[in-house]
C-alpha cells in the first residue's frame, strides 16, 4: 500500500488535482474567480500541471529527462503564481488602509529579500550528490519557492495579529491552506535533502504530501463554497481599530 505505484501513490496524485478543477469550475460558476483572480490561476494550473506530471511518470514512452523538464517548468509557474497569490491574500488584507498598506508592501519586500537569501543559502550547502544537474535545479528551486513562501505567510499572519486584523473567511482559508501545504512539503525536502532520508522510503513522504494537499483541497471546498452562518447580534459600537489609527498618522507625515 505505501509503496511506488499503488492504488494509494496513484489515488493521491490524481484526485487532489482533479478536485482542484473540480473547485476551478465552481469559483468560475459563482464568480469568486474575479474576487481572488490569482487564487483561481493557481488552482487552475496546479491542477492541469500535476496531471500532465503525472502522466509524464506513468507513461513509459515518456523518457525520464522529459519528465524532469516538466518539473521544471511546474515549479516555475507554481512559484509564480504563489507569490502573487500572496500578494493578493496581503493587498486585500490590509486594502483598506491604504498608508499602513504601502508600509506593509515595503516590510514584506525586506522579508522576502531575506527569505530568499537563506533559500540560497539553504541550496548552497545541500549535500545534492551526484544527481543529475535538471533534477537537482527543480529540487533547489521548489525548496527556494516553500521557503520563501512559509516566510511571507508567517510574516503576513503576525503583521496582522500584532494590528488585531479581522480576517475575511475565504481569505483566511486560502492563505491556511497554502501555509500548512507549504511547511510540509519544505520539511518533506529538508527530510529528504539534509536527513539523508533513504530513497526506498521517500516514497512515503510523496504520499505524505499527497495526502496533506488532498485535505488541504477538501478545507478550501468547505469554507470557498459552503455559505457562512451569520449570527444575529445587537450592533454594538465597536471600538477604533488602532490600525485605522496608524493610517491616519501614517498619512499625515506623508503630507508633510
Amino acid at each position: 500500500m505505501l509503496q511506488a505505484h499503488s492504488y494509494l501513490w496513484h489515488y493521491l496524485w490524481v484526485a487532489p488535482n482533479v478536485l482542484l478543477l473540480i473547485l476551478c469550475f465552481y469559483l468560475w460558476k459563482r464568480g469568486l474567480h474575479r474576487k481572488f483572480p490569482f487564487f483561481f490561476a493557481f488552482a487552475l494550473c496546479n491542477g492541469v500541471a500535476g496531471l500532465v506530471s503525472y502522466f509524464a511518470d506513468v507513461l513509459l514512452f515518456v523518457p525520464a529527462i522529459a519528465y524532469w523538464r516538466i518539473a521544471w517548468a511546474r515549479a516555475i509557474l507554481e512559484g509564480v503564481l504563489k507569490f502573487m497569490v500572496v500578494g493578493e491574500i496581503f493587498s486585500k488584507l490590509f486594502g483598506p488602509y491604504a498608508s499602513v498598506a504601502r508600509l506593509g508592501k515595503t516590510l514584506i519586500q525586506w522579508v522576502g529579500a531575506i527569505f530568499v537569501l537563506a533559500a540560497a543559502l539553504a541550496a548552497a550547502y545541500n549535500p545534492w550528490g551526484h544527481s543529475p544537474g535538471i533534477m537537482i535545479g527543480s529540487q533547489i528551486l521548489e525548496q527556494g519557492t516553500f521557503l520563501i513562501e512559509c516566510g511571507l505567510l508567517v510574516f503576513i499572519f503576525l503583521f496582522s495579529l500584532y494590528f488585531h486584523l479581522h480576517w475575511p473567511r475565504m481569505l483566511f482559508a486560502i492563505a491556511m491552506g497554502l501555509a500548512a501545504s507549504a511547511c510540509v512539503h519544505l520539511a518533506d525536502l529538508d527530510l529528504m535533502i539534509n536527513a539523508g532520508y533513504p530513497a526506498s522510503k521517500r516514497v512515503f513522504l510523496d504520499l505524505l504530501n499527497g495526502g496533506v494537499f488532498h485535505l488541504v483541497i477538501l478545507y478550501w471546498f468547505y469554507y470557498l463554497l459552503v455559505p457562512e452562518r451569520v449570527p444575529v447580534q445587537t450592533p454594538t459600537p465597536l471600538p477604533e481599530n488602532n490600525l485605522a489609527a496608524w493610517n491616519r498618522e501614517l498619512e499625515r507625515l506623508l503630507q508633510q
